[in-house]
């Protein structure tokens, strides 16, 4: 009977509240710290990605859905249906089942997925609501789905002592994954103006209004690529760079066609362009980071 009830958390409004395909987005840090890594333990890869992908992540949203109780479009869902007690429950239970399973890939990735937890919950919760200072709510961000999710993964894939990720080039790894999830993170709030100042949340686009988003943006994705350079120059492989321009010019262009519309018209700075520069963007950040794996792991070209 309990395994019953346990079950009926999972009901339809939770499971689109936890937002599984969104998942996909998060999905270029891992691949990143993947294509980065010099030895791989698949076993405890394969295990990080499902807990993180599957698990922690999709939790994560389902409780920033139960906190916030959107009655309008958020990432993933255009039309998010009502929230109730279910989807609290059914994303405590995801939280306890993830920090359990991670002592699969060793005894202490558990408390790197405590960490990312409770900062997440830190973000989302009412009573302290990071999410509804701009710059505080914006470094969480930047930080814990950037550098840290490099770092826990990293950790995953190899299982080596802390310390061998901290070495310069781990640390601009990680500054990059930072920077690229700062340049997309902006563009996500931007049509949320409204909706996030009526619930009291004062967001990092709200305070650079629509074009100073764009700009932002830019700048952050600009360091991102500058980092990139320096870390492929230092390893002698400059065509890395070559290719991660030539597979991201799909973006620029979409993003200059997008950013040209909102500054005609800021109603194009809506749901539907930002889940399409979404969607663009990770097929690009995935793909490249895929043939990354490839050559660096299988050396298939």
């Amino acid at each position: 009977m309990s395994e019953i009830y346990l079950l009926s958390w999972f009901d339809k409004n939770t499971i689109k509240h936890l937002r599984l395909p969104f998942s996909f987005f998060l999905m270029p840090v891992f691949l990143f710290a993947l294509s980065q890594s010099e030895q791989v333990n698949w076993y405890t890869t394969i295990i990080a990605f499902i807990i993180l992908h599957l698990v922690i992540f999709p939790s994560c949203n389902g409780y920033n859905s139960y906190q916030d109780k959107d009655e309008t479009s958020i990432g993933g869902l255009k039309n998010p249906p009502k929230v109730s007690e279910n989807l609290f429950y059914a994303t405590l239970l995801m939280d306890i089942t993830g920090i359990i399973a991670g002592f699969l890939v060793s005894p202490y990735f558990p408390a790197y997925i405590l960490i990312f937890v409770l900062m997440s919950r830190a973000y989302s919760y009412r009573k302290l609501r990071l999410k509804k200072y701009p710059i505080i709510g914006f470094l969480t961000v930047f930080i814990f789905q950037g550098a840290f999710v490099y770092l826990m993964t990293s950790y995953a894939i190899t299982t080596n002592s802390l310390n061998s990720y901290f070495t310069v080039n781990s640390i601009i790894c990680m500054s990059v994954a930072s920077f690229f999830i700062g340049s997309i993170y902006p563009l996500t709030q931007i049509y949320q103006h409204e909706a996030d100042k009526n619930d009291g949340v004062i967001s990092m686009s709200y305070k650079l209004g629509y074009i100073g988003t764009f700009v932002f943006s830019a700048v952050l994705f600009i360091l991102a690529t500058l980092f990139l350079f320096y870390y492929f120059n230092s390893k002698n492989q400059p065509m890395a760079l070559v290719l991660f321009l030539l597979i991201q010019l799909p973006v620029i262009f979409q993003l200059s066609v997008w950013f040209s519309k909102v500054r005609k018209d800021t109603t194009h700075a809506n749901f539907e362009n930002t889940m399409t520069m979404n969607l663009l963007t990770s097929v690009c950040m995935n793909s490249y980071f895929v043939v990354l794996i490839l050559n660096n792991h299988y050396n298939w070209f």
